[in-house]
């Protein structure tokens, strides 16, 4: 893999980045999380969340490579949101890369510590983030709305002291 280039998303990156995480989700949610909650994330959903989320703020941060965008992060706060790189680039580093870019952004924000949610069953997702120094602090119930109905969606708490 070339070195990627990280650059936060703008309104160009939208349709690419919506169909990045709705197939990344689609790998890793189904049989993890309420049915109902599969069921309401489609690509349109994908779609709007992405491009309400770059409209709003600057946390979200695409990772080219040869350029083509292989992965985004986004934040909100002191937690990090979301970290997906395509299927195509799974196991190149390219996650390390965006999670230390997040972990980064966070720090600079003035948080000391940062967090993220892991959906239970996703032992692939929290292995890695054992690897890169993350702990596990236990049950998180986390409340997610998606198309005007809320879900709590069994998780792990993971976090890790940045300063």
């Amino acid at each position: 893999m070339s070195h990627p280039t990280l650059r936060p998303a703008t309104a160009d990156d939208v349709d690419t980045v919506a169909d990045l995480f709705h197939r990344g989700w689609h790998d890793a949610h189904p049989g993890n999380v309420p049915d109902g909650l599969t069921v309401r994330r489609t690509a349109e959903a994908f779609h709007d969340r992405v491009a309400q989320r770059v409209a709003e703020t600057d946390e979200t941060t695409v990772a080219e490579v040869d350029g083509i965008i292989a992965g985004f992060v986004m934040i909100a706060g002191d937690e990090i949101e979301q970290v997906y790189v395509d299927r195509a680039f799974r196991g190149s580093g390219l996650a390390a890369v965006l999670l230390t870019e997040a972990e980064r952004r966070v720090a600079a924000a003035g948080f000391d510590d940062a967090w993220l949610a892991v959906v239970v069953g996703n032992d692939r997702a929290q292995a890695f983030y054992r690897r890169q120094g993350w702990t596990d602090e236990g049950e998180l119930p986390y409340e997610v709305t998606a198309l005007g109905e809320t879900f709590i969606s069994p998780c792990r708490r993971f976090v890790k002291r940045l300063r």
